[in-house]
């Protein structure tokens, strides 16, 4: 797992997460400074960390996306000792 700096915005933005804040796009670039959210996502979850991401549909017709802090499935647990069993690791 990729070691996550505390003077990044990526572990600013996990500290609020772990807090449990959740972050559109807007939210995070205003806050941390985040222009893609999405790739900070990307990283955390690279690091062994579950964000999910919840999309809904605002009053004005936008699609809106939040992120947010959770724990992973019993899937994705199961998958992650059978990749471990098969010799699989991360770099």
């Amino acid at each position: 797992m990729k070691h996550i700096s505390k003077e990044t915005k990526t572990f600013k933005l996990l500290e609020a997460m772990k807090a449990g804040e959740t972050f559109t796009s807007a939210q995070a670039s205003k806050r941390f400074g985040i222009k893609n959210i999405s790739a900070e996502a990307s990283r955390l979850r690279q690091s062994g960390y579950a964000v999910y991401a919840k999309s809904h549909v605002a009053g004005n017709g936008v699609l809106i996306t939040a992120y947010e802090l959770g724990r992973p499935s019993r899937e994705i647990v199961a998958l992650g000792y059978l990749a471990r069993n098969l010799g699989l690791t991360l770099a």
